[in-house]
């Protein structure tokens, strides 16, 4: 694997060479491009298969947005190289677009990457072969966050099984701007770096509007997990019947903890 899955960090601001599952998970998203006018008009899976930029309604600007944010991710430009991109693009289409230019811009650069990051890294950590030997995830907090979420931080060092439910909505980004990641461990790994295992991850309870405590708005899901599924159901197909029917089951007993079919 071009990376390594045991221990890492993510450098948003600056150039970093991407990887082939990210490039991929991002690749096949812009396929689908859609037309949007609030932030809110695609939510939680919904961005693992369709791209979009808040605001940008018109099909073409869409297109060019789409275009510098490929560059960004798949030659691992830099932010500074896609805000080139980025005025040159609003200079050409007369884009009235909402927010500081700055600010604008590291979000949708910052946004495309970590969640195309978190997908590449997710089928890499489901991986079967790198599973049988790190069977537990642990969450790490980023020490280059400037203003660290509270419980983000207090979340860093936690291990559960891979397959733990509190992953669901807990693995990482969880917010806008949060540069948390996932590592795989050993229970030797996990003792080497301070981790705490436990039986269940923590409840945190919920926000007003029954979000998890600690999760931005429709940041409660794991990107990439839909099309990791069927990544593995159709790879199923060429196993022996019995695996195959296992594996399946397996699935559909993750989706309907999920609440969907």
């Amino acid at each position: 694997m071009p990376l390594n899955v045991g221990v890492g960090k993510l450098a948003v601001s600056s150039a970093r060479l991407p990887f082939a599952e990210q490039i991929d998970f991002f690749k096949a998203k812009l396929g689908k491009q859609v037309l949007t006018e609030r932030w809110t008009d695609m939510m939680r899976e919904q961005h693992d298969v369709a791209f979009m930029v808040a605001g940008a309604a018109k099909a073409d600007l869409l297109a060019d947005l789409a275009a510098a944010v490929d560059v960004a991710i798949t030659k691992g430009t830099g932010i500074e190289a896609f805000r080139k991109d980025f005025d040159s693009i609003v200079g050409r289409h007369g884009w009235d677009y909402r927010g500081e230019r700055n600010w604008r811009t590291r979000v949708i650069f910052q946004t495309n990457l970590t969640s195309s990051y978190a997908a590449g890294r997710l089928k890499q950590l489901r991986d079967p072969d790198l599973l049988r030997i790190k069977p537990f995830w642990m969450y790490r907090h980023s020490d280059g966050v400037l203003n660290p979420r509270p419980l983000h931080v207090s979340w860093n060092g936690l291990v559960l099984p891979a397959d733990d439910q509190w992953f669901r909505a807990h693995y990482p980004p969880n917010d806008f701007g949060c540069m948390c990641y996932v590592v795989a461990v050993s229970e030797r790994d996990a003792m080497r770096l301070n981790g705490r295992i436990v039986d269940q991850g923590p409840d945190d309870g919920t926000d007003p509007d029954g979000q998890p405590s600690g999760i931005g708005k429709g940041w409660d899901y794991m990107p990439g997990a839909t099309t990791v599924e069927r990544s593995i159901e159709a790879k199923a197909e060429n196993l022996p019947e019995a695996l195959r029917q296992d594996l399946l089951a397996d699935i559909a007993r993750v989706k309907a903890r999920r609440g969907r079919p």
